[in-house]
């Protein structure tokens, strides 16, 4: 499943303009689909926005994004099978240095001794956080409109690419819109449902004229 920036920003927290900079920058990049100009669109992978909500969360705990740039660059040298540190590692910070759990437990009991305070990010507990966010906003939901008097029932599907929603009658085959908004979908879905009705009528017409 790919992710457009509005979606990550839903789904992490960021703004649009964090997300545009820090791929600007190539902090962190959009792995699916790179931004080709003006108005085009950005994909992320589930990993990307791990790695998007990690980030986040060690500059709500202080660290600049230069230091986090900076440990990032370490750990790529120190680690060279990981691709994705934010993604893949079990990171801490102090709220000044980022330090990684490894199997050398002297390096983390030498920060201690220093009576530092230092706060864990538990990285498995955001992944599944983003998985309850990507499930929640990726269901669908059934709503009723009213056409003409009557009473169609709609379901309404998240556009998780392009961002957005589309919106399908299932009694009327084919019959289907979408809109940038919940609200926007609704009422274009009303439109295509009077419009399928008319030409219904129509063709209905048009069969008894020719009997």
């Amino acid at each position: 499943m790919d992710f457009n920036t509005r979606t990550a920003c839903k789904l992490t927290g960021l703004t649009q303009r964090q997300i545009d900079y820090w791929d600007r920058i190539h902090f962190i990049k959009p792995s699916v689909k790179e931004a080709s100009g003006y108005g085009s669109v950005r994909l992320y992978s589930f990993t990307d926005l791990v790695q998007l909500k990690v980030a986040k969360t060690l500059i709500n705990k202080g660290l600049s994004l230069q230091r986090i740039r900076k440990s990032i660059t370490y750990l790529k040298k120190s680690f060279p099978g990981i691709e994705k540190p934010l993604a893949e590692m079990r990171l801490i910070t102090d709220g000044e240095t980022i330090f990684v759990l490894t199997e050398n437990k002297e390096v983390i009991l030498d920060t201690l001794s220093k009576g530092q305070l230092v706060m864990a990010i538990a990285i498995g507990k955001i992944i599944e956080e983003l998985k309850g966010e990507v499930k929640k906003i990726s269901k669908e939901r059934k709503y009723k409109v009213r056409v003409m008097r009557e009473s169609f029932d709609v379901i309404l599907h998240p556009d998780l690419e392009d961002g957005g929603f589309w919106v399908e009658c299932p009694v009327l085959p084919g019959c289907a819109s979408q809109g940038d908004t919940v609200e926007e979908a609704l009422e274009m879905i009303k439109d295509a449902i009077g419009g399928h009705l008319e030409v219904s009528a129509e063709k209905s017409r048009a069969r008894k004229v020719s009997a």
